[in-house]
Protein backbone atom coordinates (compact mmCIF):
# COMPACT_ATOMS: atom_id res chain seq x y z
CA UNK A 1 0.00 0.00 0.00
CA UNK A 2 1.42 3.38 -0.98
CA UNK A 3 0.14 6.92 -0.62
CA UNK A 4 1.36 10.36 -1.61
CA UNK A 5 1.50 13.37 0.72
CA UNK A 6 -1.99 14.63 1.41
CA UNK A 7 -3.71 11.50 0.09
CA UNK A 8 -5.91 9.34 2.36
CA UNK A 9 -4.36 6.28 3.96
CA UNK A 10 -6.57 3.23 3.50
CA UNK A 11 -6.72 0.18 5.75
CA UNK A 12 -4.89 -2.72 4.14
CA UNK A 13 -7.31 -5.57 4.91
CA UNK A 14 -5.19 -8.14 3.07
CA UNK A 15 -2.34 -7.52 5.50
CA UNK A 16 -4.03 -6.45 8.72
CA UNK A 17 -7.70 -7.51 8.56
CA UNK A 18 -9.38 -10.61 9.91
CA UNK A 19 -7.77 -13.95 9.14
CA UNK A 20 -9.83 -16.10 6.76
CA UNK A 21 -9.76 -19.85 7.41
CA UNK A 22 -10.21 -20.62 3.72
CA UNK A 23 -7.00 -18.71 2.97
CA UNK A 24 -4.99 -20.18 5.87
CA UNK A 25 -2.31 -22.82 6.32
CA UNK A 26 -1.15 -23.72 9.82
CA UNK A 27 2.64 -24.11 10.02
CA UNK A 28 3.99 -26.05 13.01
CA UNK A 29 7.67 -25.19 13.30
CA UNK A 30 10.37 -27.22 15.07
CA UNK A 31 8.52 -28.37 18.20
CA UNK A 32 11.23 -30.78 19.34
CA UNK A 33 12.34 -31.87 22.79
CA UNK A 34 15.71 -30.22 22.19
CA UNK A 35 14.14 -26.76 21.86
CA UNK A 36 11.43 -27.32 24.46
CA UNK A 37 14.19 -28.20 26.90
CA UNK A 38 15.46 -24.63 26.75
CA UNK A 39 12.17 -23.22 28.02
CA UNK A 40 11.14 -22.77 31.67
CA UNK A 41 9.85 -26.13 32.88
CA UNK A 42 6.37 -24.90 33.82
CA UNK A 43 5.74 -23.42 30.35
CA UNK A 44 6.53 -26.46 28.20
CA UNK A 45 3.45 -28.66 28.62
CA UNK A 46 0.90 -25.81 28.38
CA UNK A 47 2.63 -24.45 25.28
CA UNK A 48 2.49 -27.81 23.48
CA UNK A 49 -1.12 -28.26 24.61
CA UNK A 50 -2.12 -24.95 22.98
CA UNK A 51 -0.41 -25.93 19.73
CA UNK A 52 -2.11 -29.34 19.79
CA UNK A 53 -5.52 -27.79 20.41
CA UNK A 54 -5.02 -25.39 17.50
CA UNK A 55 -4.02 -28.28 15.24
CA UNK A 56 -7.28 -30.03 16.15
CA UNK A 57 -9.21 -26.87 15.29
CA UNK A 58 -7.38 -26.60 11.95
CA UNK A 59 -8.22 -30.20 11.07
CA UNK A 60 -11.89 -29.70 11.91
CA UNK A 61 -11.97 -26.60 9.67
CA UNK A 62 -10.08 -28.31 6.81
CA UNK A 63 -7.11 -25.97 7.18
CA UNK A 64 -3.92 -27.58 5.81
CA UNK A 65 -1.12 -28.22 8.30
CA UNK A 66 2.57 -28.02 7.37
CA UNK A 67 5.13 -29.34 9.87
CA UNK A 68 8.89 -29.05 10.19
CA UNK A 69 11.58 -30.36 12.54
CA UNK A 70 15.05 -28.84 12.45
CA UNK A 71 18.05 -31.09 11.77
CA UNK A 72 16.28 -34.25 12.90
CA UNK A 73 19.47 -36.33 13.05
CA UNK A 74 20.87 -34.07 15.76
CA UNK A 75 17.83 -32.43 17.37
CA UNK A 76 15.26 -35.23 17.21
CA UNK A 77 11.76 -35.50 15.73
CA UNK A 78 8.63 -33.43 16.13
CA UNK A 79 7.18 -34.29 19.54
CA UNK A 80 4.67 -37.14 19.53
CA UNK A 81 1.88 -34.98 20.98
CA UNK A 82 1.87 -33.02 17.73
CA UNK A 83 3.03 -35.55 15.14
CA UNK A 84 0.08 -37.76 16.12
CA UNK A 85 -2.29 -34.96 15.07
CA UNK A 86 -0.94 -34.56 11.55
CA UNK A 87 -3.20 -35.71 8.70
CA UNK A 88 -2.54 -39.16 7.26
CA UNK A 89 0.37 -39.06 4.83
CA UNK A 90 1.70 -35.73 6.09
CA UNK A 91 5.46 -35.22 5.83
CA UNK A 92 7.43 -33.60 8.63
CA UNK A 93 10.08 -31.67 6.71
CA UNK A 94 13.64 -32.03 7.99
CA UNK A 95 14.40 -28.31 8.02
CA UNK A 96 18.05 -27.36 7.57
CA UNK A 97 17.51 -23.60 7.40
CA UNK A 98 16.04 -21.18 9.92
CA UNK A 99 13.38 -19.52 7.75
CA UNK A 100 11.09 -22.09 6.13
CA UNK A 101 11.10 -20.18 2.82
CA UNK A 102 14.78 -21.00 2.41
CA UNK A 103 14.22 -24.70 1.76
CA UNK A 104 12.53 -25.28 -1.63
CA UNK A 105 10.53 -28.46 -0.80
CA UNK A 106 8.97 -26.76 2.23
CA UNK A 107 8.07 -23.65 0.28
CA UNK A 108 6.73 -25.77 -2.58
CA UNK A 109 4.39 -27.66 -0.26
CA UNK A 110 3.24 -24.43 1.31
CA UNK A 111 2.54 -22.71 -2.02
CA UNK A 112 0.92 -25.87 -3.34
CA UNK A 113 -2.05 -25.33 -1.05
CA UNK A 114 -2.91 -22.18 -3.00
CA UNK A 115 -3.44 -20.15 0.17
CA UNK A 116 -1.90 -16.80 1.04
CA UNK A 117 -2.05 -16.74 4.86
CA UNK A 118 0.36 -18.75 7.01
CA UNK A 119 -0.41 -19.06 10.71
CA UNK A 120 2.82 -19.84 12.57
CA UNK A 121 3.22 -21.76 15.82
CA UNK A 122 6.31 -23.42 17.26
CA UNK A 123 9.90 -22.65 18.18
CA UNK A 124 11.87 -20.44 18.48
CA UNK A 125 10.11 -17.09 18.32
CA UNK A 126 13.15 -14.91 17.67
CA UNK A 127 14.82 -17.28 15.18
CA UNK A 128 12.84 -19.75 13.06
CA UNK A 129 9.43 -18.17 13.66
CA UNK A 130 10.72 -14.66 13.00
CA UNK A 131 12.78 -15.60 9.95
CA UNK A 132 9.90 -17.64 8.53
CA UNK A 133 7.40 -14.82 9.05
CA UNK A 134 9.67 -12.18 7.52
CA UNK A 135 10.51 -14.45 4.57
CA UNK A 136 6.82 -15.13 3.90
CA UNK A 137 6.05 -11.42 3.98
CA UNK A 138 8.85 -10.75 1.50
CA UNK A 139 7.10 -13.16 -0.90
CA UNK A 140 3.80 -11.34 -0.63
CA UNK A 141 2.17 -13.86 1.71
CA UNK A 142 0.57 -12.96 5.01
CA UNK A 143 2.24 -14.46 8.10
CA UNK A 144 0.30 -14.53 11.36
CA UNK A 145 2.27 -15.36 14.51
CA UNK A 146 0.48 -16.87 17.51
CA UNK A 147 1.97 -15.28 20.60
CA UNK A 148 0.95 -17.94 23.13
CA UNK A 149 1.71 -20.87 20.82
CA UNK A 150 5.30 -19.85 20.08
CA UNK A 151 8.23 -19.88 22.46
CA UNK A 152 11.86 -19.05 23.06
CA UNK A 153 13.94 -18.82 26.24
CA UNK A 154 13.28 -15.51 28.02
CA UNK A 155 13.81 -12.71 27.19
CA UNK A 156 14.07 -13.84 23.56
CA UNK A 157 10.37 -14.63 23.09
CA UNK A 158 9.40 -11.03 23.83
CA UNK A 159 12.27 -9.72 21.72
CA UNK A 160 11.14 -11.84 18.77
CA UNK A 161 7.54 -10.64 19.05
CA UNK A 162 8.73 -7.05 19.24
CA UNK A 163 10.80 -7.52 16.08
CA UNK A 164 7.80 -8.96 14.26
CA UNK A 165 5.38 -6.26 15.35
CA UNK A 166 7.84 -3.56 14.30
CA UNK A 167 7.96 -5.20 10.86
CA UNK A 168 4.16 -5.04 10.58
CA UNK A 169 3.57 -8.77 11.09
CA UNK A 170 0.20 -9.72 12.59
CA UNK A 171 0.59 -11.17 16.09
CA UNK A 172 -2.41 -12.66 17.89
CA UNK A 173 -3.34 -15.43 20.34
CA UNK A 174 -4.75 -18.95 20.14
CA UNK A 175 -8.11 -17.61 21.30
CA UNK A 176 -7.94 -14.75 18.81
CA UNK A 177 -7.17 -16.91 15.77
CA UNK A 178 -9.83 -19.42 16.81
CA UNK A 179 -12.53 -16.78 16.70
CA UNK A 180 -11.23 -15.33 13.43
CA UNK A 181 -11.32 -18.78 11.88
CA UNK A 182 -14.81 -19.73 13.10
CA UNK A 183 -16.51 -16.29 12.65
CA UNK A 184 -20.07 -17.33 13.59
CA UNK A 185 -21.89 -19.15 16.35
CA UNK A 186 -22.99 -22.08 14.21
CA UNK A 187 -19.38 -22.86 13.30
CA UNK A 188 -18.25 -22.23 16.88
CA UNK A 189 -20.69 -24.77 18.30
CA UNK A 190 -19.94 -27.30 15.56
CA UNK A 191 -16.18 -27.14 16.10
CA UNK A 192 -16.43 -27.16 19.89
CA UNK A 193 -18.66 -30.24 19.83
CA UNK A 194 -16.49 -32.03 17.28
CA UNK A 195 -13.27 -31.47 19.23
CA UNK A 196 -14.70 -32.92 22.44
CA UNK A 197 -11.43 -32.35 24.32
CA UNK A 198 -10.68 -30.15 27.32
CA UNK A 199 -9.17 -26.73 26.69
CA UNK A 200 -5.46 -26.40 27.40
CA UNK A 201 -4.67 -25.46 31.02
CA UNK A 202 -5.44 -21.82 31.77
CA UNK A 203 -7.07 -21.17 28.42
CA UNK A 204 -10.59 -19.83 27.92
CA UNK A 205 -12.58 -19.29 24.73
Amino acid sequence: MTSSPGSPVFFDAARHGLVDRDRSVLAVIDVQSYFLGKLPLDTREPLVARMAWLMRVARELSIPILATAEDVANDGPLVAELSSLLPDGAVVHDKMVFGLCGQPPILEELLGHGRDTVVLVGLETDVCIAQSALGLAERGLRPVVIEDATGSPPPNHDAGLRRLREAGITVTTVKGIFYEWVRDLATYHRVKAALNVPLPPGMTI
